[in-house]
């Protein structure tokens, strides 16, 4: 177990060097720079504001200097906050973001495992095809398009929910549902596909001849032999919440680091894009890695020292 771990921080940290260089690379690729965008800025302060954060210096000595500071954990300072550091930025508006992600997570996954279930063992009934239609459409629209959906119908015209803001459990509702529709819709095809395998395996129809009680074989074996696929999807589902929380955030006008993460881009601000990208790409690795040790608890015929891939 140690080895295994041992070998996926080590590719993990190989991940993060690649992410780092080709985000800086890209971003240095795209034409102009933060200043560009100021008005009524004189092209001798710009200048100097170039100068000031090492923006005149060669792209390759840029990245040293930057990678130089990432190892001592310095992301930076904001080139359109005053003072502020990009470290001190993800701070504040992670929080946000970390609750709505979270209850994101669990909907989808409690949900999700809920319909497929139900769709499995009313395989070709009324349950089973009303949650296939509605995996479908959930995978078919986009979140931003459902986000705004949700918004019209049960804010603007219903007056249920609030529209915009973060402040409070009400306000979750919106975001987290917009945002976790596609993850129920997967995760309810993936349970659905596997329990109705498990379900005809011999060893349900020798547990069932052998007279062991009906829930018994359905949380004792069914569940836990056919919730592996799930598992798996978590590390990607995790990247779509993640990644997807940057639209809807922008959507409801919550502050919390997506919101960040696009005025940075709109912006030009280089290290507040640096060090978001940065942060993401670590939360996804632990994602990864956290599923991968996953797999040895949940089913033991997994030994996680034995493989071999990284």
């Amino acid at each position: 177990m140690v080895r295994y771990i041992a070998n996926k921080l080590f590719y993990t940290l190989v991940s993060l060097f690649i992410l780092i260089s080709a985000t800086f690379f890209l971003m240095k690729a795209i034409p102009g720079d933060p200043f560009m965008s100021e008005k009524k800025v004189p092209e001798e302060i710009r200048l100097r504001l170039m100068e000031q954060y090492g923006l005149d210096k060669p792209v390759f000595e840029q990245y040293t200097r930057y990678l130089g500071n990432i190892v001592q954990g310095d992301l930076g300072i904001s080139m359109k906050k005053l003072n502020q550091e990009v470290s001190g930025i993800i701070g504040q508006t992670f929080s946000a973001s970390l609750k709505l992600g979270l209850v994101a997570i669990v909907v989808s996954v409690i949900v999700g495992v809920v319909l497929g279930l139900l769709a499995a063992l009313y395989h070709r009934k009324v349950i089973d095809n009303v949650t296939m239609v509605l995996a479908v459409l959930g995978i078919a629209v986009p979140s931003f398009v459902l986000a705004s959906l949700l918004q019209f119908v049960f804010a603007s015209k219903l007056h249920w929910l609030p529209t915009m803001g973060f402040k409070g459990p009400m306000y979750y509702v919106l975001p987290v549902a917009a945002l976790s529709a596609q993850p129920i819709a997967f995760i309810a095809r993936l349970t659905r596909s596997s329990m109705l395998e498990v379900l005809h395996a011999d060893y349900i129809k020798t547990a069932k001849a052998k007279g062991l009680n009906w829930f018994a074989i359905l949380f004792r074996h069914v569940v836990r032999n056919g919730i592996m696929p799930i598992v798996t999807y978590m590390g990607p589902m995790t990247a779509n919440i993640v990644t997807g929380s940057v639209v809807i955030e922008q959507v409801f006008g919550i502050g919390g680091i997506g919101k960040q993460f696009v005025l940075a881009i709109t912006g030009r601000d280089y290290p507040v894009i640096m060090g978001i990208t940065i942060f993401y790409g670590v939360l996804l690795m632990i994602a990864r890695l956290i599923t991968d040790i996953a797999y040895g608890f949940i089913d033991p015929r997994i030994k996680l020292g034995a493989r071999k891939e990284g």
